[in-house]
């Protein structure tokens, strides 16, 4: 019976969204009455409103949607949907106030001449309005109604006008920021930690190992990363448009002739070009580069957006009257100042110390009143000019609810989905796919393709993604991160525009066209784009590095950088230090050669222990790498035989674990039938003569292992834990070889301050003896703890640690305490002597090794990966790589 009110839910919100009832309403509706329908069943014919759930009742899926909405408004880690009212408020705005406009008109007029010219035009502007708009039906429409016109007074021919045009729209869909990616963000948020459980479910079933590696765990994603994720494959989706125009123009000139306008490139136009491009030019690197340089959140972009817009709109309205650029100048004049501030001092008004920091509050303090004066004088002027202000508002509210409507309705029909074992269902689908991932990945994306026929891509985001995304995400075969899954979702997602006969683009166009552009010219038009749209998927899927290589970039390149201690970073970290190895082995052992061969004779004995034990595992550690990569070359021949039967085996025992969970929920069903029971006594003994099939069906996938798969397993995973064993051996010798010279290091470089401390130390004698008991032990703590910032002061720290314990006891006797005190004076005397000597003729030598080793035998141990590291692991990082063997 699940499965009947599974199809009637999908029935009721199919009749529902086709006959024009509105999807916000929509999806909850169906979610709502489906449920009410199976609740009143099972309560008329089992007695029991639970009774055709496949799991929970009524109650629970209704409340799941209305839970996941206070979710996202109340929990402070999932605030990103707050950047989609400030990103549609920056792109109405900006359409409101003709900018877009002007775009259009001037870049047409640039590019004319070029064969193909009005048609590269309205891509180059479509790509500029995603990204500061990414409103795509407000795009479509400005676009229609100023390049249309134009390129059919040019012979332009009709389908690629039209298809130029509905397909440039669509680009803000894809080019950040875009609303979409910030929802595809918070959808994929919740399901990699579905994913990551599953894996670990996945790896603890495989291995019978409790913990699963951190290396092998599912990464999260967030809309800031979505966006740098998305920014390349949208550029090569405009690159694409741009090629086919010019291929177009060239094979047929007639189709798309080049416009020459005599007089138009002066020195006014060009002006022009600067006055029109350069703002929005700015505005994207403002709202995209203080998300990439990692200065500002994905709310703290939009609301730059949000601002960058009002203050354009301020002068654009104003456009051929006195004072019309007055506030944005003022605007730009007390942003430099700010910069210029921020780049002198650290401006903190609690931490003043020189005349320096004063000034430079008060240069801050008013370059932010003149800012604030240009914002609310440009807001003023978007106010009381042609109302844009007002309309502006009411169409960011308008759409904004919409947005959120939707988001919480399709909550609650994925719900519903759930509760009738719709997820369950689908899963199983999936995973019984031949092929792998990626069978079931090219699955997904042609449901999501099919599905943009009749649905927006809000529904599509929130409706399907939670449901496959776990699926998709877990497999360890493929290993994909959620960032390139999101970024291929939202570029299938972007068809749905333009796909008939729900693509919103082409509605948008239809609407604005004139008469004589016929329906099935613009449905010609686009199907080139809906093809080119389909390549980029293509190029974008077998090139994942497109995606993945700049968050990472900007991940390490940044101030919360992981340092190179984190489990991720390993293999490839190894990968590029074995390199280094071979290309400068000679010299690291020359280097720790020569240092060995300094004189430590006169330091403490414990210290020269550890410097000898560093010398000798430093040695240790180009062997250490070789074994590594001997062991990787045998898990790789080892793999060639194991992997066939290993996909095999792996492929059964999911099977049997799918049936295993359907015989567990038969199993309840059995248990909760009978008189008195939930279920009835009829369903009980079907759910009975089911568990005997599904048992028999169990066993029979079992029997099909092959013979003597444990002791091929066992064989194979001993040489693949030798791997590991190498891989754990050369990181523990390389932070024991590191370790003593930063420590030794430090303790020479203390020598100085060391020194100063000996006049802080002897005061103390007559501090003992003049003070109070109480005002004694607080100077010997202050004291002390000076001491203790020091390395390597323990021997000195006693003597003054006893004194404390003296004066602190009942009985105080300051003689005794003084006589501590002298301890731990002589204990530096004799501190300051092999220090200062080891100052002036070690620490030379030992910082010329560091040099040398720093970055390959202790490059683990650095606080950060140096910048061109950094850029080489996050090249390493960027492809997939298949980790299955290890499950």
């Amino acid at each position: 019976m699940e499965l009947f009110f599974l199809v009637l839910l999908v029935v009721v919100m199919a009749t529902a969204l086709g006959s024009g009832f509105p999807v916000a309403f929509a999806l909850p509706g169906a979610a709502i009455v489906t449920i009410a329908i199976a609740s009143l069943t099972g309560y008329l014919f089992a007695g029991n409103v639970d009774a055709f759930f496949a799991q929970g009742g009524p109650s629970q899926w209704l409340s799941a949607g209305t839970t996941n909405l206070r979710g996202v408004y109340w929990e402070a880690q999932r605030d990103t949907l707050i950047a989609i009212p400030l990103f549609v408020f920056m792109g109405i705005m900006l359409q409101r106030s003709k900018i877009a406009e002007d775009l259009l008109v001037t870049m047409a007029k640039l590019f004319g001449p070029v064969p193909g010219g009005l048609g590269i035009s309205v891509v180059f502007v479509g790509a500029l309005l995603a990204a500061t708009t990414g409103i795509v039906g407000a795009t479509v429409v400005a676009m229609g109604l100023i390049s249309l016109p134009a390129m059919m007074r040019n012979k332009y021919s009709v389908p690629l006008a039209t298809g130029t045009i509905a397909a440039s729209g669509t680009l803000g869909q894809i080019i950040p920021p875009s609303i979409v990616l910030i929802i595809l963000a918070d959808q994929l948020a919740s399901a990699v930690d579905q994913a990551g459980t599953l894996r670990q479910n996945l790896y603890k079933a495989a291995t019978g190992e409790i913990s699963m590696p951190s290396d092998f765990s599912v990464v999260s994603t967030s809309a800031g990363e979505m966006f740098l994720g998305a920014f390349i494959p949208g550029l090569v989706l405009v690159g694409l448009y741009m090629l086919f125009i010019l291929g177009f123009a060239f094979l047929k000139p007639s189709a798309a002739p080049a416009v020459h306008e005599p007089g138009t490139f002066n020195r006014k136009f060009m002006g022009k070009v600067l006055i029109t491009l350069v703002p929005p030019l700015a505005l994207i690197f403002l709202v995209l580069g203080s998300i990439i340089a990692g200065v500002a959140t994905v709310n703290q972009a939009g609301a730059i957006g949000a601002v960058g817009a009002m203050v354009m709109a301020g002068y654009r309205l104003r456009e051929g009257k006195r004072g019309a650029y007055t506030p944005a100048i003022i605007a730009i004049l007390a942003i430099l100042a700010i910069a210029v501030a921020l780049s002198f001092h650290t401006i903190n008004i609690k931490r003043i110390e020189t005349s320096d920091d004063v000034v430079a509050i008060i240069v801050a303090l008013i370059a932010v009143t003149l800012f604030l004066l240009a914002l609310v004088w440009s807001g003023w002027r978007t106010l009381v000019f042609e109302d844009t202000l007002r309309g502006v508002m009411v169409e960011t509210a308008k759409t904004s609810a919409l947005v959120f409507i939707i988001l919480m309705g399709a909550a609650m029909l994925t719900a519903s989905f759930r509760g009738f074992g719709g997820e369950e269902l689908v899963k199983e689908f999936l995973l019984g796919l031949p092929g792998g991932f990626w069978a079931q990945f090219i699955v997904v994306m042609l449901v999501i393709f099919i599905l943009g026929f009749f649905l927006d891509f809000i529904e599509i985001s929130v409706v399907v993604v939670p449901i496959v995304a776990p699926i998709l995400l877990s497999d360890p075969s493929a290993n994909v991160t959620a960032v390139w899954l999101g970024v291929m979702i939202g570029l299938n997602i972007q068809t749905s525009f333009l796909t008939p006969p729900f693509g919103f683009a082409l509605f948008y166009l239809r609407g604005v066209a004139p008469a004589a552009v016929k329906t099935i010219d613009m449905y010609k038009g686009v199907i080139a784009f809906i093809a080119l749209q389909l390549l980029a998927l293509v190029i974008v899927g077998q090139y994942p590095s497109l995606v993945n290589y700049l968050p990472n970039r900007v991940s390490l390149l940044s101030e919360t950088a992981p340092p190179p201690k984190n489990p991720k970073l390993q293999y490839c970290l190894e990968n590029i230090v074995h390199d280094e190895y071979q290309t400068n082995g000679d010299g690291i052992m020359s280097a720790i050669k020569t240092a060995s061969n300094l004189d430590i004779s006169y330091l403490p004995k414990d210290l020269q222990k550890k410097l000898q034990s560093g010398y000798e595992n430093a040695e240790k550690a180009i062997p250490l790498m070789d074994d590594i990569f001997t062991a990787e070359k045998a898990v790789e021949d080892a793999a060639v035989d194991y992997r066939p039967i290993h996909d095999e085996v792996r492929a059964l025992e999911r099977d049997a674990r799918r049936i295993e969970a359907h015989i567990k929920d038969l199993e309840v069903i059995v248990s909760r039938s009978g008189p008195n029971g939930v279920y009835s006594e009829e369903r009980g003994m079907k759910a009975k003569a089911k568990i005997e099939g599904l048992t028999k069906e169990h066993d029979a996938l079992m029997a099909q292992i092959p013979d003597g798969w444990k002791d091929i397993h066992k064989t194979f995973s001993a040489v693949q834990n030798a791997e590991n064993k190498a891989r754990l051996t050369y990181r523990r010798t390389v932070d024991s070889a590191y370790e003593p010279i930063m420590e030794v290091r430090k303790i020479l470089g203390g020598a100085e301050q060391l020194a100063g401390l000996e006049t802080e130390i002897a005061s103390l004698k007559d501090d003992i003896r003049n003070l109070e008991p109480e005002a004694a032990v607080k100077r010997i703590e202050d004291v002390r703890s000076m001491v203790s910032d020091v390395d390597g002061t323990s021997d000195i720290r006693k003597g003054l640690t006893d004194a404390r314990k003296i004066m602190r006891s009942k009985s105080p006797e300051p003689d005794k305490a003084v006589a501590e005190v002298d301890k731990s004076l002589a204990a530096l005397a004799e501190d300051l002597k092999w220090r200062k000597k080891g100052e002036a003729e070690l620490l030379p030598g030992l910082n010329a090794y560091d040099e040398a080793i720093k970055y390959n035998i202790g490059l683990r141990s650095q606080p950060r990966l140096p910048k061109d590291m950094a850029l080489d692991v996050a090249a390493c990082l960027s492809p997939h790589r298949d980790i299955s063997l290890n499950f």
